[in-house]
């Protein structure tokens, strides 16, 4: 028998999601050929069979939590042999020991049916404390008779709910429910007061629910952790985005002619990230136990937006690579974020990050730290405002830019003349020309 083991899965990932077996318990299977697809915290992974043969005991089904190391299933080797594994005429051991016909086992979508690893959070009975029925308990009770029962259930509130967007408020009726044998009179309420209960009774027709991701979990437990553990400010000013437009339209189709890629806003502010951090190097650094790690390498982590969630691939050695070149890799790093193929090696190691929320229409936010990075910076919407100019009100395109930074090490007057550098370097971008 060669077990199917859970890879190392890169750095700090310790677990990962089934998103699907790829084949079942009995299914021949060939050397080199995928079993199954894992979620990691920040990319998925394709795992083979490392020999020929059958697949069996298979125990961990899609939807559950696995840890790097843990057995998932075992391949027993082909020796051109009948295998009794095959023969479904002949009963089958399964991991207890137990003897009786092979079954497929049928695959639960992760909305039916939660990972185990989700269930120890269960409450349990003991002899002092009978096992009471959570609502969720109760409304799988419910479902399974046949007969819904209102109950009216108070409302919580949780952290993690800051990090997701607040669900739209239903006005709609509740779903009918099975009628008694004797009509119950309700008491009376204020129009607003029923609908405020009825938006709190559970197993509502026009409610769904959706497990998240992996992805989106980590993204949100990262989040969470970088607001708790960083000291974070943000600082803000505003660029007058002339000159860049400027040159975006003057060589912007002899740009593409020469390098076969378009001539985006993100080399420039690269570029004028890039030579900030030089004069101001606490920014391209972070913390590890009592020590700053300044670092002498610029590997620029470019935030994209994917329908599983944000990534942020890292653009490695930003300070060496041409407008071209910088323009070229963060349109194929995109790309692969799109197409869900990223590596770990494309995710890891970024210094510092820039995130354009302008690309959404974005005119002003506070970006959260991709830790364990003290810094990032927020590109916003390019808008024409009044502004004045040697005593006059003119409109030119302005765009507001924040910087995110950990106070811990960053010291509030560096993280505001590091954001006037970069200001300065947009504002006039070839100064970035002759620097690079």
């Amino acid at each position: 028998m060669v077990e199917v083991i859970v890879p190392e899965l890169g750095e700090s990932i310790r677990e990962g999601t089934i998103l699907r077996w790829l084949k079942q318990q009995g299914d021949e299977v060939q050397e080199g050929e995928i079993l199954l697809e894992l979620e990691t915290d920040k990319v998925n992974l394709e795992i083979i069979a490392e020999t020929a043969g059958v697949l069996q005991g298979v125990h961990k089904q899609a939807g559950a939590t696995v840890a790097v190391g843990e057995v998932l299933a075992k391949i027993e080797a082909i020796d051109g042999q009948v295998r009794a594994a095959t023969d479904d005429h002949k009963p089958a051991s399964d991991a207890g020991g137990r003897t009786g016909p092979r079954t497929e086992p049928v695959q639960t979508p992760p909305e039916s049916h939660p990972p185990a690893a989700a269930k120890s959070d269960a409450p349990h009975a003991t002899e002092d404390r009978p096992l009471r029925p959570t609502p969720s308990m109760r409304r799988m009770a419910r479902s399974a008779e046949g007969a819904p029962e209102r109950q009216p259930v108070a409302p919580t509130a949780s952290v993690a709910s800051a990090a997701a967007p607040a669900p739209e408020k239903s006005t709609g009726a509740p779903a009918a429910a099975s009628a008694p044998s004797e009509p119950q009179q309700r008491p009376a309420a204020p129009a607003d007061g029923h609908r405020i209960s009825a938006a709190m009774e559970p197993g509502r027709s026009d409610e769904k629910s959706v497990r998240m991701s992996r992805r989106r979990l980590t993204i949100a437990r990262r989040l969470v952790e970088a607001q708790h553990t960083a000291a974070m400010l943000t600082t803000f000013n505003e660029v007058d985005m002339t000159a860049i437009l400027d040159i975006r339209k003057r060589r912007r189709d002899r740009f593409r002619e020469e390098h076969g890629v378009g001539l985006g806003f993100m080399s420039f502010f690269t570029k004028a990230v890039v030579s900030a951090l030089r004069s101001f190097p606490a920014l391209n650094a972070e913390i590890r136990g009592e020590d700053m790690i300044l670092k002498q390498h610029y590997d620029i982590g470019i935030a994209v937006s994917t329908d599983k969630g944000l990534v942020v691939p890292v653009l490695r050695e930003a300070d060496r690579l041409s407008f071209a070149a910088i323009e070229g890799e963060i349109a194929r790093l995109a790309q692969r974020a799109r197409d869900d193929s990223l590596t770990l090696a494309e995710l890891q190691g970024g210094t510092f990050t820039i995130t354009n929320g302008g690309v959404f229409g974005s005119l002003l936010s506070t970006p959260i730290l991709n830790a364990p990075q003290v810094g990032i910076l927020g590109m916003h919407k390019i808008q024409e405002r009044p502004i004045a100019v040697n005593g006059q009100v003119l409109i030119h395109p302005m765009m507001y830019l924040a910087l995110s930074y950990d106070h811990r090490i960053v010291d509030g007057s560096e993280a505001v003349r590091f954001l006037v550098r970069v200001k300065e370097l947009a504002e006039d971008p070839e100064s970035l020309l002759l620097e690079g």
